[in-house]
């Protein structure tokens, strides 16, 4: 089912590093927002250019913080957060949702490039709170990219700072503890590239793919068509044919079954819905290896069917 929005304040917008904005808000009725946990985010609805989604990066507290990086290649979302809205100004936003916690570990290593800061920083700072053996790493082009620098500084030894342009790229060079994933947690966020070459390393030194968390910005998996099937409703029987160029979220919209949608591109986890009976075929970039291959749940705007049928529990 598809939930209200909510409606906030912007009470502050600063710069935070070449490139970025903070933006703090509030919820406008003076209610405490819904609490959140490290890794999630929210969607912001951005007039004329639709749902864009960001991770919070505030720490517990009755408001909610996001970083925006202002994209080369916007559509309008990141350009308008910068450049038109103003302190003060109302917003629609979504309550959190969390397809990116942090994973229990006796040992977390943190990979963030750029504004994948974001929601690494503030589970950098659960780990802090609870003494944990955890280690930050933050690769960056040049210091003047740098956010967050009091919070990073609180958190002492635990975080390394690399700066390409310094020669201390991933590329350049692979941190000695990238190299030890005896019982540890590999969690990270960036531009695809850093993603991608990250995840390659770390497989040659010898993690295993459930030791490795990440969120994506971009979706990996195009939305490709596939054969024919059909989806039936647990709560009525009702059944409904999907084309071989439809998505299961398109069908059900269009017969007037209201879903949460999102990014509609497999990546933020809105439309994530219960399988009942039948083979999902996962097209998504958010379920886990684990979530997958349990196969009793889809992601509705990207994931088809290798069975005749799927029963959703809807």
């Amino acid at each position: 089912m598809k939930s209200n929005p909510l409606v906030v304040t912007v009470i502050a917008k600063q710069f935070n590093g070449a490139g970025n904005v903070l933006l703090t808000l509030a919820n406008r009725s003076g209610q405490p927002l819904p609490a959140f946990t490290p890794g999630a985010h929210i969607d912001v609805i951005i007039p004329g250019c639709g749902k864009r989604q960001y991770s919070l990066c505030s720490a517990p507290a009755d408001h909610y913080e996001i970083c925006v990086r202002l994209d080369e290649c916007s559509t309008g979302g990141s350009r308008w957060l910068h450049q038109q809205l103003t302190t003060g100004d109302k917003l629609e936003i979504s309550a959190p949702r969390n397809h990116f916690p942090l994973p229990h570990a006796s040992r977390t290593l943190l990979f963030a490039a750029g504004i994948g800061l974001t929601p690494l920083l503030v589970m950098a700072e659960a780990l802090a709170a609870r003494q944990a053996d955890f280690t930050l790493h933050l690769y960056l082009k040049h210091a003047d990219q740098l956010a967050f620098s009091q919070r990073l500084c609180n958190l002492g030894a635990c975080v390394v700072i690399h700066y390409s342009s310094e020669g201390d790229s991933l590329r350049q060079r692979v941190p000695d503890d990238l190299t030890q994933p005896d019982n540890a947690a590999l969690v990270f966020c960036g531009p695809a590239g850093f993603m991608h070459h990250l995840q390659q390393l770390a497989l040659q030194h010898g993690w295993d793919e459930a030791q490795l968390h990440s969120e994506r910005f971009q979706s990996t998996s195009p939305l490709m068509a596939g054969d024919a099937f059909e989806v039936q409703l647990a709560s009525s029987g009702a059944r409904f044919a999907v084309g071989e160029q439809q998505t299961i979220a398109e069908v059900l919209e269009e017969a007037g079954i209201e879903i949460e949608l999102s990014c509609e591109q497999g990546m933020c986890g809105a439309c994530i819905t219960g399988v009942l009976a039948g083979e999902p075929d996962h097209r998504d970039d958010v379920l886990s290896q684990q979530e997958r291959a349990a196969n009793d749940c889809i992601v509705l705007c990207c994931s088809r069917a290798r069975s005749p049928l799927l029963v959703l529990d809807l």
